[in-house]
């Protein structure tokens, strides 16, 4: 039997990029056994200090009279438990002196979940005909935001300025003379740092695009799901930011709870009171497990100090480690360019030239057993430029994984690199 698909059907639940992604990486670590090197994903990774603190709290919860019990076998109300966004709010006013309280703050079942409901909530068709966008100034820009808009189509992006920062180095930069807020833009998105980049937006380009935004009665919505004030994933400076018309969205997944889903999003009241009803029709309330467990971190600011102390020296370790390993296992027989590693958990390769496209070099490496992403997914939204070369000639390549994997991905890269090229 045949079953016709609406037209929410269609979109959602026949294939996308992320998916095919997420599938063909599953399968292959399923299949391929230990010599996998699997540097596609954006899993964390299990940092011991972190993982102690977390069987901490399970335990507090399983001593506490009643506490695993209430983190399990109660619904939240819809926009997250009452106690943790207190918690949050808090937090954030008394670190950075922002004006905001448990009106400004939502849980979501993952940042995900979150940005499905931002974008379909103010992008799409509007009831007099009219359609608007997601504004995003800067791509490759995360792969999960592509297929979010639930009627299509909702992205409008501008292709960035590429600086030569130093020997094999390059980072992306907002082309504000190219920038342009038509009326039918609903929202400016960016992420900080930039999943797959590790690209950090400046504290002027910041405010240059919150002055944008303001001007034109639209929010700026900041995705931080790796950056500041925690995870705190980020080796740049970069001043944690929020606004009246600014929509910030902070995750528990990459400071080590990607199982718990656990999103939230600080806003407008009227943004957050809309994501409360969206949670209630569409979840009836999110995961509370989550919120039980960084609670007390929240309220005592441990967040801050585990994020500063452990989390982001773990990170800018291996980090260092990884781009050590490209500048010595890439020759100088061809041509190469790296992000400049400023957040995240990634290397971003540009291979200038490359003579096969970057899926195709996907496809030679995962033969060899090193599964990275192919650069052209996170190019979307890029009307002026579908056939710019830059987007199929970059990798993906996750650092978080254990040294010697990375290293031996790395030369494996370069080994294939080199092939196609002769």
């Amino acid at each position: 039997m045949k079953y016709e698909f609406s037209q929410f059907g269609r979109h959602l639940g026949c294939g996308s990029g992320i998916e095919e992604l997420m599938d063909d990486l599953g399968h292959a670590l399923a299949s391929g056994g230990p010599d996998v090197k699997m540097l596609g994903g954006g899993q964390p990774a299990r940092i011991p200090e972190i993982n102690a603190v977390w069987r901490r709290r399970l335990q507090e919860m399983l001593d506490e009279a009643g506490g695993l019990d209430r983190a399990l076998t109660s619904y939240d109300p819809p926009r997250g438990n009452p106690r943790f966004l207190e918690a949050l709010a808090g937090l954030l006013r008394r670190t950075f002196g922002w004006e905001i309280g448990p009106e400004n703050v939502a849980v979501t079942c993952g940042g995900q979940t979150a940005f499905y409901f931002l974008f379909n909530l103010l992008a799409g068709p509007l009831a007099d005909g009219s359609r608007r966008k997601i504004l995003l100034p800067l791509v490759p820009e995360y792969i999960g935001y592509a297929n979010q808009g639930v009627a299509g189509g909702i992205f409008r992006a501008v292709a960035p300025l590429i600086e030569k920062t130093g020997l094999h180095e390059f980072k992306y930069r907002v082309d504000f003379d190219k920038l342009e807020v038509t009326p039918d833009v609903a929202a400016i998105c960016a992420s900080r740092p930039t999943n797959p980049t590790g690209n950090v937006l400046t504290d002027e380009e910041i405010l240059r695009l919150s002055g944008l935004a303001a001007a034109h009665g639209i929010p700026l919505i900041l995705d931080n799901a790796y950056g500041a004030p925690f995870p705190g994933i980020i080796f740049a400076e970069a001043t944690p930011f929020w606004a009246e018309h600014v929509i910030l969205t902070l995750s528990l997944s990459k400071i080590g709870l990607p199982g718990t889903r656990t999103g939230m999003v600080i806003g407008p009241p009227e943004i957050i009171r809309a994501l409360g009803s969206m949670s209630a029709i569409i979840g009836l309330a999110n995961p509370s497990i989550g919120q039980q467990i960084i609670l007390p971190l929240l309220e005592s600011g441990d967040i801050l100090r585990l994020s500063r102390d452990v989390v982001k020296p773990y990170y800018a370790e291996k980090c260092r480690l990884a781009r050590q390993a490209a500048f010595e296992e890439f020759a100088e027989d061809f041509e190469w360019y790296m992000h400049r590693s400023e957040g995240a958990l990634f290397l971003w390769l540009w291979f200038p030239g490359l003579p096969i496209t970057a899926s195709q070099l996907y496809e030679r490496l995962k033969q060899r057993g090193v599964l990275v992403v192919s650069g052209h997914y996170f190019f979307f939204g890029d009307d002026d430029a579908p056939d710019w070369p830059h987007r199929h000639e970059c990798l993906r390549v996750s650092y978080a994984m254990d040294e010697n994997v990375v290293r031996d991905g790395l030369r494996i890269i370069a080994e294939e690199v080199r092939r196609c090229r002769m």
